[in-house]
């Protein structure tokens, strides 16, 4: 079921009647849950038991954590969390990717290797992070673990968030689920107006850019290099629009419902460094990444060589968690080998380089990196970045709705640096809201792309 789809739209005014009704916050989070546990079935019932088994294991283990005094036994507690989070989603998500890595060298020394056919459970990655900064959190004593079961599988398994994020935490979303939110006008209008403008950026513009990314990216010999960096640059469109789109419609939805979550985006593209890149994308995981793993390792409070081997190794895994392939690999390693540069040079001058300049060293190293995210293999993307890097000759296409909604995202993009932002919130006593309003949901009536394209994020 995607948030695009009419069952969706059934779905969701069944589910904020029944919760708006009833006054108990029991019955209301049973509602919840069971509609949340509903949604991901919708799927596939089996992977249910997945989401069962995390909540449990997450659900005793704190319990367990919070109970012992002993560093020793905490810790064991702790490691029997990772060990089955974690466990389930090597096996899941990357049994097949090393099994394929290990396979030559199998083979080399005469024996033999053979993958499984596993099917990726939808947003394995996301809650099994959601989950294990909770029992981390018990851990470090920063929480107390919930005595109610029923809050806790709410937490976890929440519809709005539950397949491609935010990442929320434990101790952002469990105390407004142990309280019944009081009904708020302003937050309802302002939350179905998200979830509008998440719905208009996927269907409306991710997807029509992913109708040329799709094409030039599967055979990329045929074009020529201007249209290559064009479809680069739609897929750099296409993966911010999609996923802030999700992430809008997931925030929008929950807000209608009486929650809040955190914010996902911050405008990626206006970033003038690498570091201020990742404070403004997929910040949910930026700051999981860096609270969970990152600073662990040490952070920057040892020798600056070993702040650089903890940035690589964090952003290296960030890569491989977003999928099972060599490609997100040396996606993250240029990640972060960019992050560690950037700190190098920081470090050796004091001379400042024009802002527009620094935006341009950004722009080219993410565009790079989409490359290697998008590509189907390391072949393809060592192809793609040759005729990218060197002028080739081809078929010249440049869609006009690919420009115009690049466009609009560029000047999207920049006027909510201005005052302008405040009008594009579209107040609710504005006289041009329900104009805005009406004129988006006449063009998602009308103009959407026939059929329905899976959002980018839930392959993760």
């Amino acid at each position: 079921m995607l948030f695009t789809q009419a069952e969706f739209l059934i779905f969701f005014l069944v589910v904020l009647a029944a919760v708006w009704i009833t006054k108990n916050r029991l019955v209301r989070n049973t509602i919840l849950l069971s509609a949340s546990y509903y949604f991901y079935a919708y799927w596939d019932i089996r992977f249910c038991l997945l989401l069962l088994l995390s909540t449990i294991v997450d659900f005793v283990v704190s319990h367990a954590i919070d109970n012992s005094s002993h560093t020793a036994t905490r810790r064991r507690w702790l490691t029997v969390s990772i060990l089955v989070n974690l466990g389930v989603l090597a096996f899941f998500k990357y049994f097949n990717f090393f099994i394929a890595s290990a396979t030559p060298m199998v083979e080399a020394m005469g024996g033999s290797a053979s993958t499984l056919n596993i099917i990726l459970p939808v947003g394995i990655s996301f809650y099994t992070f959601q989950t294990l900064s909770y029992t981390i959190d018990v851990y470090r004593r920063v929480l107390r673990p919930t005595n109610s079961l029923l809050d806790f599988a709410l937490y976890v398994a929440f519809f709005p968030q539950l397949v491609a994020g935010p990442i929320v935490r434990a101790r952002e979303l469990l105390p407004q689920l142990s309280t019944t939110p009081a009904w708020s006008n302003r937050r309802f209008y302002y939350g179905f107006q998200q979830l509008l403008r998440g719905a208009v950026k996927k269907v409306l513009m991710a997807d029509r850019l992913g109708e040329m990314v799709d094409v030039v990216f599967e055979n990329p010999d045929y074009y020529s290099s201007s249209t290559l960096w064009l479809a680069v640059i739609a897929y750099a469109g296409q993966i911010y629009l999609d996923f802030s789109g999700y992430t809008d419609m997931a925030i929008g939805s929950a807000k209608m419902l009486g929650y809040r979550f955190p914010k996902n985006f911050r405008h990626p593209y206006l970033a003038t460094s690498m570091s201020e890149f990742w404070h403004r994308w997929h910040i949910t995981l930026s700051r999981w990444l860096r609270d969970y793993l990152y600073i662990p390792l040490g952070g920057n409070r040892k020798s600056t060589m070993t702040t650089y081997c903890n940035l690589m190794v964090t952003m290296t895994l960030g890569g491989l968690w977003h999928g099972a392939a060599w490609t997100f690999v040396l996606w993250g390693m240029l990640h972060g080998g960019a992050l560690c540069i950037e700190r190098v040079l920081r470090g050796a001058t004091s001379r400042r380089l024009p802002t527009f300049i620094h935006w341009a060293l950004v722009i080219i190293v993410v565009l790079v990196g989409w490359v290697l995210f998008r590509s189907t293999d390391l072949n393809a993307a060592v192809g793609m970045l040759q005729r990218l890097a060197v002028p080739s000759l081809g078929i010249h296409w440049y869609p006009p709705l690919v420009i115009g909604v690049l466009g609009c995202m560029m000047i999207e993009h920049m006027m909510w640096t201005t005052r302008w932002r405040l009008v594009m919130r579209l107040p609710p006593d504005a006289w041009y809201s329900p104009i805005a309003t009406t004129v988006m949901l006449w063009a998602l009536l009308i103009y959407a792309p026939v059929g329905f394209q899976p959002f980018v994020y839930f392959q993760f």
